[in-house]
């Protein structure tokens, strides 16, 4: 098998602007990650990122199953063997090790792999660990320092452990579908899986301040993350209305705040522009610069609360002013004195011009497809952005990972001939 090759000292806009990996702030850290799908891959390509070493640990071929993470055959635009663009989306700057750790060889692979590892995470389902060893019980015998994170859809204990989960449940069930729409219209889940963005990077700071404390004390400990908590807690400011005083935040039209107007998507010539008018400055400014500069001085119209009282007679007025001019002249009059942005579809978003001029599509050259992009990390490292290396090919990094673990030649292939590689 052929390792993943160094990585490159990258530069040029979307290249890493010549950072080289050693220059990375988590050059140093050392973790092994039972990972599949979008949470957990999310979760340590952040920390690959910025410097760490993740040896993502795929299971060996098995029977009619596809092989290695299911990201290697999801999404339909595959890139040669086992790999797509799907995967390339999650898993940059990684490392592939097939591993069984069922077999007792596997374990015993596993357990040595622990010992030069700062971190263990999975995002299996929650009655899993315990079962295969890798929590911090199984695993503190072999090095009392490891960190073993888990990023479950319901955690490890009670009558859910058991669950599968995805992120479109969790959005259902923690009440995200239902904040989302227009009025009077059916739930819908937001566009993207943003609860296994999220859950992923509460994981990745999870997995830093345990190796940050097992550091100082020589400790480590399981991290627990799920999905459904993570939904939870994103409800923010909206749980506490609720929980305090039983307001349930009604939807908005246009996508609108529920207490502020206009903040809201309004109409122009040819699209939208998201408008947001949160302070009264930003209000009086957008008055003037619409050619309405007496509006604010309008008692309906006066402030918050009036304005939220009426909305209808607001747009009823505003509407007609808006639709005069294209969202581009809209972006250009406002840019600066009041917080406006474009209604973009996909295509528009990802060919702005002003996001690549951020260097926020990466180039990341893949043997089946030399030109891929995918989009950069949202973290500039003294102003450039983090460098980027393909995924691993499945298994590409068994031999040279083993033997960095202390396994010889021979002993490899006897893993191999073991079927616990």
């Amino acid at each position: 098998m052929t390792t993943t090759p160094p990585f490159p000292a990258a530069a040029g806009e979307g290249r890493g602007g010549g950072i080289a990996r050693e220059g990375l702030p988590l050059a140093g850290l050392r973790l092994v990650s039972f990972e599949q799908f979008g949470a957990g891959p999310f979760a340590t390509m952040n920390l690959a990122d910025l410097g760490a070493e993740v040896i993502k640990v795929e299971p060996p071929p098995a029977g009619d199953e596809p092989p290695g993470d299911i990201a290697r055959h999801t999404g339909g635009f595959a890139l040669g063997e086992n790999d797509s663009q799907y995967f390339q989306s999650f898993n940059r700057n990684k490392r592939s090790l097939t591993l069984d750790i069922r077999r007792p060889e596997g374990r015993d692979a596993l357990h040595r792999l622990v010992r030069g590892a700062d971190a263990v995470l999975n995002n299996l389902r929650g009655d899993l660990p315990a079962r295969l060893g890798l929590d911090h019980a199984a695993l503190s015998a072999v090095k009392p320092a490891i960190v073993c994170v888990h990023l479950s859809g319901y955690g490890r204990t009670g009558e859910r452990a058991a669950w599968p989960a995805y992120d479109y449940l969790a959005q259902a069930e923690a009440g995200f579908a239902a904040l989302t729409g227009e009025p009077g219209a059916g739930p819908a889940r937001a566009g993207l899986p943003v609860i296994d963005m999220l859950s992923g990077l509460t994981a990745a700071m999870s997995l830093l301040a345990g190796v940050m404390g097992a550091r100082a004390t020589g400790r480590g400990c399981d991290l627990d993350v799920s999905l459904y908590d993570v939904a939870v807690q994103n409800l923010t400011y909206v749980a506490s209305w609720y929980l305090n005083d039983r307001f349930a935040v009604p939807r908005r039209p246009r996508g609108g705040h529920p207490f502020i107007v206009p903040c809201e998507m309004m109409p122009t010539a040819d699209g939208h522009v998201f408008v947001m008018c949160v302070k009264p400055g930003f209000w009086r400014a957008f008055c003037e610069i619409a050619g309405l500069p007496d509006l604010p001085r309008d008692p309906r119209f006066r402030g918050f609360d009036e304005r939220l009282a009426n909305r209808d007679a607001l747009m009823a007025i505003l509407d007609p002013v808006m639709r005069g001019r294209s969202s581009a002249e809209w972006v250009a009059l406002l840019a600066g004195r009041v917080p406006v942005g474009p209604v973009l579809t996909l295509a528009e978003a990802l060919d702005n011009p002003y996001l690549r001029a951020r260097g926020g599509v990466l180039d990341l050259p893949h043997p089946a497809r030399p030109d891929l992009k995918v989009v950069a990390s949202a973290i500039r490292l003294n102003g450039a952005t983090l460098p980027g290396r393909a995924g691993p090919g499945y298994g590409a990094d068994s031999d040279a990972v083993l033997a960095e673990a202390g396994y010889t030649r021979d002993e490899i292939a006897q893993l191999r001939a073991l079927g616990a590689v």
